[in-house]
């Protein structure tokens, strides 16, 4: 069990209040101090359930070395519990009232009350041998009634005091979701006696990879891995939860993901097998039989186990990320096709949903499933956990079908949270604590009625780059806090300055906790612009106040200070930054490069445009002076899926061409091909161009630098065509699915 700390603030150079997360809805403060004994003695109203103090009497008392006494006849006690749902009348809410000679805490339900005790337990400060408390009237509620937070234990495993450690943060922040994700190709991590191959097979990978799933070729470590909760553990975890306010929805995945199941039970594929858990990452083809009624017994007997052990509504069965490779050569699925008089294999899906949504229907429980259970066909009553884009809850909320918001690119909490080079190895992507901060769950794409679908909002993390608790929570905190804040407080309550202001005010609890969370939201951010005169701009930022940027840039012998936390430079070769507070560098040092050459700035003309994460929404990266890193993170990449990349870059006059260049991206594990056939040509006109390059070998796995010598040309206009290798061929990585040909840096000489 983790037992809560809190931490003294000596005089009034920081308002209690600011330390409160997430942001209460309404407070008063009167800013006069007043003073309460290190035995805090509690009275319970009627109706209140003492079990709403365990998690706050243990904070007290690591705070004071004092438990709290509790008795509800107590005529003069320090701290007063009740519950009033006419006076509150909000779900989970509650009011705060500090004065002189009392706190007392009102909760519409036995949540409110155990949120009304979070907020108290942040404001709660010793000085002088006593418990100190400015004098507030808070009144608070959520908005939104799933506030949901998600961990993968399939990639990795975390022992039950871990998962119970995170627990008590989540209650600490107001999250009253705790998404279980307890199967995966790589791991079966929940005890079946009915099927017990989960526990000794299914539960274990023969290895794991060591690095990136995109390096090649894959290393592994040779080390058997694995581990699973036995049914008491579960019930022991959800106890804890519950204690705690916090529902706990175990994801049992279907019908991808399924190899650790199938390297125990081979007859659910529709191959035979053999087959093995996975000791790397990504999608796999062997997917549970939709035509094999067997696969449906299995599920249901798994179902009737898990059922018992969780009493949420809600059942999460994935539905992701499912392969229609094997369902369209296997003839057990190809006659359930045929003879359900389904159009294909999409719909066969959603014939799979439906039918264990109907049993566990038949059970009382809810099926929550991520967006692919749209395909074929959304069943009724299913609600959609939105995590590919914001589209798939925009489909079933207009469809008035209930949706979970947790789009990957705003709050997936395995991508990186820093572009430091520094940063440990994470899934991808880029996600700051600003990023998750200001998402916002209802998009405007909705009508109000439509938007009361949206039931809330969930972060995940997933465990491949997450070996140990230590690594876990440097990926959660503190962007986990600002999730708590997307998801509890009003709209129009946020901000994300103030929101910063009450962390830092909360980095000291974190460390009193022994939370190893990531402090590196303060550290230099970069914008590279274009200028009027076609040139690039380097402008520097820190969110930390009082703080000042120096920077040092080539050639210079020493930094040079800014009056502020934010300045815009001309960027040269090499720039070098730091942060000062008092004269002092904070965090890490900055540093970025610059190319230049006879392009930067220039007009570029694209045929087909990038895609998904990887449009940065102009042309100007592709001739800014800056290369993108082996990341492919930092907004500098140019994807285009399935598409031919051809783009025309105008010089603005005439003028001598003897280099050309550009970077590509291959990496085949992250679907990333290199073109089949890479051209430059060159033109006075814009009308008539020659060829004057063209490469058809790329061989390294990661960036190929493309640099070309040619005969020296008077052009204008150089046009660059990329040949996109289509679909992935057969025997290779997702196969049959669209190649990325990802480009960046169009150099010109």
């Amino acid at each position: 069990m983790l037992l809560l700390a809190v931490f003294a603030v000596s005089g009034k150079a920081q308002i209690a209040v600011r330390g409160i997360i997430p942001q209460p809805l309404v407070v008063k403060n009167d800013h006069v101090v007043y003073t309460f004994p290190l035995h805090l003695a509690i009275g319970l109203g009627d109706d209140v359930d003492a079990d709403n103090l365990t998690f706050f009497k243990s904070y007290v008392r690591s705070l004071t070395g004092v438990e709290p006494s509790v008795n509800n006849k107590m005529v003069y006690p320090n701290v007063w519990l009740q519950l009033d749902s006419n006076g509150v009348q909000a779900k989970e809410g509650y009011t705060l009232t500090v004065k002189r000679n009392k706190i007392t805490i009102t909760g519409h339900d036995e949540a409110g009350v155990f949120y009304g005790l979070q907020s108290l337990a942040q404001l709660l400060k010793i000085s002088n041998g006593k418990l100190t408390l400015e004098g507030y009237d808070i009144s608070d509620h959520p908005r939104f009634a799933y506030r949901g937070m998600h961990l993968d234990v399939s990639r990795h495993f975390f022992e039950p005091a871990a998962i119970k450690k995170w627990i008590d943060l989540l209650a600490l922040y107001k999250i009253n979701t705790f998404h279980w994700h307890l199967t995966d190709d790589q791991g079966w991590r929940i005890e079946i006696k009915k099927y017990p191959l989960l526990q000794s097979i299914s539960a274990y990978r023969d290895e794991t990879i060591i690095g990136h799933k995109k390096d090649s070729p894959h290393r592994f470590d040779g080390k058997r891995y694995g581990g699973y909760y036995t049914q008491d553990e579960v019930k022991d975890i959800v106890k804890y939860a519950t204690q705690r306010h916090i529902t706990v929805i175990p994801e049992i995945e279907m019908p991808g993901h399924a190899l650790a199941a199938l390297a125990a039970y081979r007859q659910l594929g529709c191959t035979g097998g053999p087959y093995k858990a996975a000791t790397f990452w990504g999608i796999f083809d062997d997917v549970y039989c939709a035509g094999n009624d067997e696969t449906f017994t299995f599920l249901q007997n798994v179902m009737d186990e898990v059922l018992p052990l969780f009493p949420s509504k809600y059942i999460h069965i994935g539905g992701d990320e499912c392969p229609k490779t094997k369902w369209k050569a296997c003839p057990k699925c190809q006659k359930r096709i045929q003879d359900e008089h389904m159009k294909d294999e999409k719909e066969l899906q959603s014939y799979f949903i439906g039918r264990m949504e109907k049993y566990l229907n038949s059970k009382g429980r809810q099926i929550i499933g991520w967006d692919e259970i749209l395909e074929g066909g959304l069943t009724p009553g299913a609600t959609v956990m939105s995590w590919t884009g914001e589209e798939g809850g925009i489909a079933a909320a207009k469809q008035h079908q209930e949706a979970i918001m947790t789009p990957e690119k705003y709050v997936y909490l395995d991508y990186y949270q820093s572009l430091y080079p520094e940063e440990p190895l994470a899934g991808g992507g880029y996600t700051p604590l600003s990023k998750v901060y200001n998402y916002e769950p209802i998009t405007n794409e909705l009508s109000g009625e439509e938007a009361k679908y949206i039931k809330g909002v969930q972060a995940n993390a997933w465990s491949e780059y997450m070996a140990s608790p230590e690594q876990a929570e440097r990926q959660l905190f503190p962007r986990m806090l600002a999730l708590a804040e997307v998801g509890w407080s009003s709209k129009s309550n946020k901000n994300y300055a103030d929101f910063l202001k009450r962390l830092r005010y909360q980095q000291p609890l974190l460390k009193r906790l022994k939370v190893n969370a990531a402090n590196v939201f303060d550290e230099i951010i970069d914008s590279v612009t274009e200028t009027a005169n076609h040139q690039v701009a380097l402008t520097l930022k820190t969110t930390l106040p009082g703080a000042k940027i120096a920077y040092r840039q080539e050639g210079d012998k020493a930094y040079t200070t800014s009056e502020s936390n934010s300045v815009t430079i001309e960027p040269h070769s090499f720039n070098k930054a730091i942060v000062l507070l008092n004269g002092k560098q904070v965090g890490r040092t900055y540093e970025k490069s610059f190319t230049f050459h006879k392009a930067i700035g220039k007009k570029v003309t694209l045929k087909n445009q990038p895609q998904g994460g990887y449009n940065p929404g102009n042309t100007f990266s592709l001739v800014n002076g800056v290369f993108g890193s082996k990341l492919y993170n930092d907004g500098q990449w140019y994807g285009f899926s399935g598409d031919d990349l051809d783009a025309v870059v105008d010089l603005g006059s005439v003028q001598s061409v003897s280099r050309l260049g550009i970077n590509i991206l291959k990496y085949h594990w992250q679907k990333m091909w290199e073109p089949t056939l890479l051209t430059f040509e060159a033109s006075a006109d814009g009308v008539n161009y020659t060829e004057v390059y063209r490469q058809t070998d790329f061989p390294d796995n990661g960036i190929n630098e493309v640099r070309a010598n040619i005969k020296t040309q008077q052009a204008r206009y150089i046009r660059v065509k990329g040949t996109n290798k289509g679909i992935i061929p057969p025997g290779e990585y997702i196969a049959g699915a669209k190649a990325w040909l990802m480009v960046d840096e169009i150099v010109v000489n």
